[in-house]
């Protein structure tokens, strides 16, 4: 394979908000990441963004209840927007999941899960996990690697 671009992991997810610019801030006090680029509409929306955590990058932007915007003829939603359905969810590795959890709580996130072990046997590995709902209802998932 070829390297990908600077600045740019093999693989990014991009999130949809009811309002972006509320979100990213909230992501960045509750979840630690840093703003890396920020591009708003003439409008005040969030046109595109980039948001880091160590070498994770996740994109956000707007996707509010009314379709709006839509990329390709599709529109673009928050979870709040479809019940709080979610159709994925996002995973990322943390130094120390009952300090992260602890950030995440106290920022207002919905803990769903944990912090706890996860062992998947001796020939596998061990993970202490904790699940979060962010302000629109996105699944996150936190991993502290404990063993393998």
């Amino acid at each position: 394979m070829k390297p990908t671009p600077a600045g740019w992991p093999r693989l990014s997810s991009a999130l949809y908000y009811e309002s972006a610019a509320r979100a990213i801030p909230w992501l960045c006090e509750a979840f630690g990441f840093e703003v890396q680029l920020r591009v708003d509409g003439e409008d005040g929306s969030v046109v595109h963004s980039q948001l880091v955590y160590g070498e994770a990058l996740v994109m956000v932007s707007e996707g509010g209840k009314d379709g709006k915007p839509q990329r390709f003829g599709i529109p673009l939603r928050s979870p709040k927007a479809l019940r709080a359905a979610n159709t994925q969810s996002v995973m990322i590795f943390v130094d120390d999941a009952d300090a992260h959890c602890a950030r995440a709580r106290q920022a207002g996130a919905t803990i769903v899960h944990g912090p706890q072990v996860e062992d998947y046997g001796p020939e596998y590995w061990a993970d202490k996990t904790y699940g979060a709902l962010d302000l629109d209802g996105h699944l996150w998932w936190f991993v502290e690697r404990v063993r393998g």
